[in-house]
């Protein structure tokens, strides 16, 4: 809206530059552009006001497909005022000289233009699909057809009109059709989250069989071990006391054979200790067989002498000498 003061009897438009001003006066164009600012006097000035920006207009109506189900359209078309001139030509943006506010309604004239243009179009391509195509590829279909018919109409441009953008939004059935339709398709992906439960499910038991296959595998293995160790072991032993039994059998070989010999040798020793007495025992009677018997009689005195006991005094008494005076007496004749 055009921002208009008042001065002196006179009026002040300063537009905005997404609005395009047209200044009349008598017939003739004073001022034609976006943004403009000037002064004019109200009882001569015939002043139009033509947005030129882009403008989105949402629409929502209701369509039937060819199965007659009833289905929500929502959509918006973007546009804009590509001739000011035209467009105030053939509809009316005046405004009050006064206020700046339009005197018609210019813009719901346009949105009324573009809404059954489009509505035509759309209608028309859903009325030749069924419901569960318009639901899965209907919002292109829409799209597309509305999109052509816009630039198709020669309404459009014959008022000014540039069409920019069309998007649909959605297409939705009734809530009842919605919730029918929606029943299978939750039926299924309960089914699919079941199903995938229960795989879940089972390859979580498979895993545990698996885990107490393996751990019961490795208690096997470890069985087998030990009964190894315990063999192993067993062996171990027998061959340590077989091998002392036969360290044993040496040791009391080398002790037999050790005593055998030194049996042999004091044997050997006590022979050769006899055979050496035995010959000096001959060599001393062998000496001796030729001396008189006195002398023998007087060296087995000497040697009786030799083993007796030390004797410190000897007391004779007179009985003694003269027996052995008597003896001595007796034997001087001879």
């Amino acid at each position: 809206m055009a921002d208009i003061t008042r001065r002196l009897g006179r009026r002040h438009l300063r537009g905005a530059p997404t609005a395009h001003i047209r200044h009349h006066r008598g017939g003739t164009l004073l001022h034609d552009g976006p943004g403009l600012s000037f002064w004019f006097r109200a009882l001569t000035a015939a002043l139009s006001e033509v947005p030129v920006d882009d403008r989105e207009l949402a629409m929502t109506f209701h369509a039937r497909t060819s199965d007659f189900q009833d289905v929500a359209v929502q959509a918006t078309v973007t546009y804009r005022i590509g001739d000011p001139a035209l467009a105030a030509a053939r509809m009316d943006f005046s405004i009050d000289p006064d206020t700046g506010v339009w005197r018609g309604a210019p813009l719901e004239q346009l949105s009324t233009l573009l809404t059954e243009t489009a509505q035509q179009h759309a209608l028309d391509v859903l009325a030749r699909t069924p419901l569960s195509a318009a639901l899965v590829d209907g919002v292109a279909a829409v799209r597309e057809r509305v999109a052509a018919g816009l630039d198709a109409e020669p309404r459009l441009p014959a008022t000014g009109i540039e069409v920019v953008a069309v998007r649909v939004m959605a297409l939705r059935p009734e809530p009842e059709v919605e919730r029918a339709l929606r029943t299978p398709a939750r039926e299924q992906i309960q089914q699919e989250a079941d199903r995938a439960t229960y795989e879940r499910r089972a390859v979580a038991v498979e895993r545990e069989r698996a885990i107490a296959e393996n751990e019961l595998a490795s208690q096997i293995e470890l069985a087998r071990r030990e009964e190894q160790l315990v063999e192993q072991r067993g062996t171990n032993a027998r061959r340590e006391a077989e091998e002392h039994a036969a360290a044993d059998a040496v040791r009391t070989e080398a002790e037999a054979t050790r005593s055998v010999r030194l049996a042999r040798a004091e044997a050997e020793g006590a022979r050769a200790v006899g055979d050496a007495k035995a010959q000096a025992q001959a060599a001393w009677l062998k000496v001796h067989e030729d001396v008189a018997v006195a002398t023998l009689h007087a060296l087995t005195g000497t040697r009786l002498a030799e083993n007796l006991p030390h004797i410190d005094s000897v007391t004779i008494s007179p009985d003694v000498l003269t027996g052995l005076l008597a003896k001595l007496g007796a034997r001087e004749p001879e």
